[in-house]
């Protein structure tokens, strides 16, 4: 095996290089407290007359809690879907989502807005130290890596925001 301790880098403020990161690359980042924090941040940033679904049971008050009983195309109206994740990178703003995080994998990928939080304790500096936590172990079955709203510039050099995915990407951090 190569040696890979050049790429081990400990960010001094992780919570800060994580969210300068995202910021970067067009992501929206959100500090909550706690669950009613949570709530209004929500409240404030999207619109709640339109069909919103988590995974979340402390958010079933304000938004329909996913169901794998229901098939892939019942979720094509998704206007924001509010998951967490167990795992964020700070040096390039992605959060790891397995598909129990998903609620049904389709989840992330169809809604127009994407929600995730993340405790701020699990947030790790690389994608070497993501590895370590997420391991060899396929326990989880379908997961990936998100990093931002979804975009394309291939056209004619031209930005598209939601190209094959989510227009907008917020990472709420519960302190």
């Amino acid at each position: 095996m190569p040696d890979i301790t050049k790429f081990k880098v400990q960010y001094d403020d992780i919570l800060k290089q994580y969210v300068d990161t995202f910021t970067e690359i067009s992501g929206t980042v959100r500090i909550a407290d706690d669950v009613a924090g949570l709530k209004a941040l929500l409240k404030a940033d999207f619109d709640f007359t339109k069909r919103v679904v988590t995974t979340l049971p402390e958010l079933q008050d304000i938004a329909e809690l996913v169901s794998k009983e229901q098939t892939a195309h019942s979720y094509d109206n998704v206007e924001v879907a509010v998951i967490q994740s167990g795992l964020a990178v700070a040096e390039n703003g992605a959060v790891w989502l397995t598909e129990q995080d998903m609620g049904h994998r389709v989840i992330p990928y169809i809604c127009q807005h994407l929600a995730v939080l993340v405790k701020a304790e699990d947030i790790v500096s690389t994608l070497h130290n993501a590895y370590e936590k997420i391991g060899v172990e396929d326990s989880y079955g379908f997961a990936g890596f998100i990093g931002g709203p979804s975009k394309t510039a291939d056209i004619e050099q031209a930005l598209v925001l939601g190209a094959h995915g989510p227009l907008t990407m917020t990472v709420i951090i519960m302190k």
